[in-house]
C-alpha cells in the first residue's frame, strides 16, 4: 500500500487552490486528491464545485464517469488487472479465475479487504500482456505464481 493519508479537508482545499486556475482543472484536481488520499471524500465534492463553479452534481457525475476514481478508500492494496484483448488472449480470464477457485477473491467485489482487485480495460502495456498496477506500481507478464505471491504479500504471508 502506498503511503496515503487520512483525508483532511484543508489539505484537500489547498490541493484544490493549486490547481483550480487551470484549464480543465476537474480531473486534474480529482487525479490530485485521489493520489494524496487515495479517494475522492464526498466533502471534497462542494469544494471542488465552488472552486470551479459548477454544480456538486457535475463534479460527482465526472467522479462516478471515470471508473478509475474511488469515493472511498481501499483497505489494503489494490491491484488493477487488465482485462482487455491483450491480455485477455495471454491469461488474464485465467488469473482472474485463479484468484477466486484458490484465493477467495472475486474481481470488482469490495469486500475482500487485505487485497481489492479491480478490472481495468488497457493499461497500454500490452507488450507485457496480461498487465496490471499493484498500487500504482506497472506489473506485467502476469501468471499464476507472481498472483500467488502478490496475494500472500498482501495478507502478510510469505510463500
Amino acid at each position: 500500500m502506498s503511503g496515503r493519508m487520512a483525508f483532511d479537508l484543508s489539505l484537500a482545499q489547498a490541493l484544490i487552490d493549486q490547481k483550480c486556475d487551470t484549464p480543465g482543472a476537474t480531473l486534474p484536481i480529482l487525479h490530485d486528491l485521489q493520489e494524496k488520499f487515495g479517494y475522492i471524500d464526498d466533502a471534497a465534492i462542494p469544494l471542488i464545485a465552488d472552486a470551479l463553479n459548477i454544480s456538486r452534481a457535475e463534479t460527482l457525475g465526472v467522479i462516478s464517469f471515470y471508473h478509475d476514481f474511488r469515493r472511498a478508500p481501499v483497505d489494503g492494496h489494490a491491484l488493477k488487472l487488465c482485462r482487455a484483448e491483450s491480455c485477455q488472449s495471454l491469461g488474464s480470464e485465467d488469473l482472474v479465475s485463479h484468484l477466486e477457485l484458490r484465493h477467495g477473491i472475486k474481481v470488482d467485489d469490495d469486500k475482500h479487504s487485505s487485497l481489492h482487485v479491480e478490472t481495468v480495460y488497457c493499461l497500454g502495456n500490452c507488450a507485457l500482456s496480461p498487465a496490471a498496477l499493484l498500487d500504482g506500481a506497472p506489473i506485467g507478464r502476469l501468471d499464476r505464481d507472481r498472483i500467488d505471491a502478490i496475494v500472500a504479500a498482501a495478507q502478510g504471508k510469505t510463500q
